[in-house]
């Protein structure tokens, strides 16, 4: 996750101490890498969706799965993450409303001493859910929104699913709970970017995410409406000046990108041409944060209990929590993926292995290249600095 806002202008943002550290020279205890805290885990609580998202890394379906973890058994594994130190417990789907106990699973890891967040699709979010939202304590809401109306909706499956979700933002906000909007870029809506800013800035939503596609789940069979890396450099210098816009005009919408770490150097050289003062400052964050965290400052834990290396992982687990609890689970590095995932520079080749910002990205997501190439150490395929950026 790249901090636009925090990077480009320097807007001091909730997260940065989880995302960047404190600042240098602050006083207290700041570790050396976000390498060193304990992992932000995203737990898949039910296999269940409302929608049919085309690109959907989980493959939701309509119906719930009746072998899902158990009420007692979600509250025996919040128990372990809350003694492990996990920082942010992250309730995702499938559509995480749909599950009858979420509220109070939600309500019991805040009183365990976990931030809890939800990502869903928004489309259920009423009044009276989002007074629940906020009652059961969630720290944040982020909703899907992947273009406008029309793209949306025929992106995500369901007629209407725009206006309910704009609606659901809009629930949350009236019941004081922070809420922000999620789009995942490709072909059909990069051509909305403009007004999706312009949605953010009338509506006052505070913060919006802009993922970058995985090639996982039925996300693999929409890999051809990837963006290619000119019309990646193209949106992302579109994301960075509106960005810049916001905050030369007072907008207070925090900007961020996720799932491709090529955004940081791309960032940096940026920053480098236009702020040269600010280049140190800049590239000490992104050397602390150290860009893709699967297997070590992210994790992920599925419907049925299954550890993985992060949501898109699906296909390999390193054990159940059901079986052994998910501390015991992620200190083994017996398992040659995670441990590989957490020493992985030595393992990468081809234009990772000589790239200059790998210590800035770690070679961004494993799991694209292994779709891709079949090899997880081979290079992130939506890497899009040139030969040139890369080697000078």
């Amino acid at each position: 996750m790249i901090g636009v806002s925090r990077l480009l202008c320097g807007t001091t943002m909730r997260a940065d101490g989880l995302r960047y550290g404190q600042p240098a020279g602050s006083v207290g205890g700041r570790p050396h890498s976000a390498a060193e805290r304990k992992p932000v885990v995203v737990w898949n609580c039910t296999r269940a969706c409302n929608l049919a998202c085309a690109h959907c890394y989980y493959s939701a379906r309509a119906r719930q799965d009746p072998d899902e973890l158990s009420t007692d058994e979600a509250r025996r594994m919040i128990d372990d993450l809350a003694q492990y130190g996990v920082p942010v417990l992250l309730f995702s789907g499938g559509e995480p409303l749909l599950r009858d106990d979420l509220f109070a699973l939600g309500a019991y890891a805040v009183a365990r001493g976990l931030h809890t967040v939800i990502s869903t699709n928004g489309t259920l979010i009423d009044q009276a859910m989002a007074r629940r939202i906020r009652a059961a304590g969630f720290s944040y809401v982020g909703i899907s929104l992947d273009g406008m109306r029309d793209i949306n909706d025929r992106f995500r499956g369901r007629q209407g699913a725009f206006d309910a979700a704009l609606a659901g933002i809009g629930h949350c906000k009236q019941a004081g709970v922070r809420v922000g909007l999620r789009l995942t870029l490709n072909r059909h809506n990069v051509g909305n970017l403009d007004a999706i800013f312009s949605l953010l800035e009338r509506e006052r939503i505070p913060r919006a995410c802009f993922y970058h596609l995985v090639y996982a789940g039925r996300g693999q069979q929409i890999r051809a409406d990837d963006l290619t890396p000119a019309e990646t450099r193209a949106a992302m210098d579109m994301i960075f000046a509106r960005t810049e816009d916001f905050h030369a005009c007072g907008v207070p919408c925090e900007i961020l990108t996720v799932d491709n770490h090529t955004d940081g150097p791309y960032l940096l050289q940026r920053v480098q041409a236009r702020w040269p003062e600010r280049t140190d400052e800049v590239l000490e964050m992104l050397r602390w944060n150290g860009g893709n965290a699967s297997g070590s400052g992210i994790a992920d834990i599925d419907h049925l209990g299954r550890v993985h290396a992060d949501q898109f992982w699906q296909h390999y687990s390193f054990g159940n929590v059901r079986e052994r609890p998910f501390s015991e689970i992620w200190g083994d590095t017996r398992d040659p993926l995670l441990a590989g995932l957490r020493d992985r520079k030595p393992r990468l080749h081809g234009r990772c292995s000589r790239c200059r910002y790998l210590d800035l990205c770690n070679g961004n997501l494993r799991v694209r290249a292994e779709a891709v190439y079949g090899d997880p150490w081979a290079p992130d395929p939506a890497c899009y600095l040139t030969e040139k950026e890369l080697l000078a």
